[in-house]
């Protein structure tokens, strides 16, 4: 089992930036990926980046690119998700993701409880 806990959420002004974290526990959590997805109201929950616990490759969604970083820090066993240049449309729930990547798409097995992100126009 893998146990997620998201934080850093909250309300911003547009043009603003925030920084999410995911704490990842477990036996296992370093054997998966991890990832950022989004839910805004009314609308399927979306990729927005992952990442390996190497650091190595990140992959973003076309939406977030150049405004969005995703890094780790794996003595902490902690994800980030730097945003900034924040927009009205990036309200969302964000959820912290572990699981697998084939090629670039990733395949969520645990979620965390999610955080939610506003950005006032």
């Amino acid at each position: 089992q893998v146990q997620l806990v998201e934080s850093g959420g909250g309300l911003v002004q547009a043009g603003g930036s925030l920084r999410l974290s995911c704490a990842a526990s477990g036996r296992t959590a370093s054997s998966y990926a991890m990832g950022w997805f989004r839910q805004a109201p009314g609308k399927e929950r979306e990729f927005v980046a992952h990442i390996r616990w190497s650091g190595s490759n990140t992959y973003y969604a076309d939406s977030v690119k150049g405004r969005f970083t995703i890094s780790s820090d794996n003595a902490k066993n902690t994800v980030y998700l730097q945003m900034n240049s924040l927009k009205p449309e990036d309200t969302a729930v964000y959820y912290c993701a572990a699981g697998k990547i084939i090629i670039k798409t990733m395949t969520p097995t645990y979620w965390g409880q999610g955080t939610q992100v506003t950005v006032s126009s």
